[in-house]
């Protein structure tokens, strides 16, 4: 790898080594990258994501959802519509969202792929766990800012790296699915990269907002 797949800087520095993989940092936008010779294929990444069992009935994954979910609902006006971008096989944001009538679409590479809902624009975008999956981190960020309409949100969970002593450490990175580690650092960049207002909402949670002049 020869440049950081958000920032296309070429400051890629030897961050951490594991049994599995390297992982590299980029020395401007902060992001934790693993090389793509260590990529999964499309196959095998589907394989991994079919034997999970996350499901709408789920009431403990439906708790884990509204660490997400419950600050949003507030910002949701009547009459908005909203995406939930990498919903896996058993969307569930969509379904808390329809019993308190509001809509969403769900969109999934392997489980909803529809193409064309990713031509509209959207007044809220939620993406759970996914964003460290994507590899092309630059392109997806670009395609949910060009989604979001004047003051729509981009809400984002996914775990933080808190540095290279705890990231040595850290279970989240022994998921060979996880390609792309954010920090408060990186999230600083894309807010002013992509003119969006960022909000650390708690631990796992940041929330973009397209600012309306932008």
């Amino acid at each position: 790898m020869s440049v950081c797949p958000l920032c296309h800087s070429d400051s890629l520095l030897s961050f951490d080594q594991d049994k599995h993989r390297e992982y590299m940092i980029c020395a401007v936008c902060d992001l934790v990258t693993v090389p793509d010779q260590y990529l999964l294929s499309e196959a095998d990444e589907k394989a991994f994501y079919d034997n999970h069992q996350n499901s709408s009935d789920d009431m403990g994954y439906r708790r884990f959802l509204c660490r997400t979910w419950t600050p949003l609902l507030p910002r949701i006006k009547p009459g908005q519509h909203g995406l939930d971008f990498g919903c896996g096989p058993g969307p569930t944001i969509s379904a808390m969202a329809s019993e308190v009538g509001i809509a969403m679409e769900n969109y999934d590479l392997y489980y909803f792929n529809r193409p064309s809902l990713l031509e509209k624009t959207y007044d809220f975008i939620t993406m759970t766990e996914v964003i460290e999956h994507v590899a092309d981190a630059d392109a997806l960020l670009r395609r949910l800012s060009a989604m979001l309409a004047k003051g729509g949100v981009l809400a984002i969970m996914t775990k933080r790296v808190l540095g290279k002593e705890a990231f040595t450490r850290w279970h989240y990175k022994h998921d060979l699915t996880h390609i792309r580690f954010y920090s408060v650092k990186t999230f600083e960049w894309i807010a002013q990269h992509f003119q969006l207002q960022l909000e650390i909402i708690d631990n796992d949670v940041v929330f973009l907002t397209k600012q309306s002049a932008a």
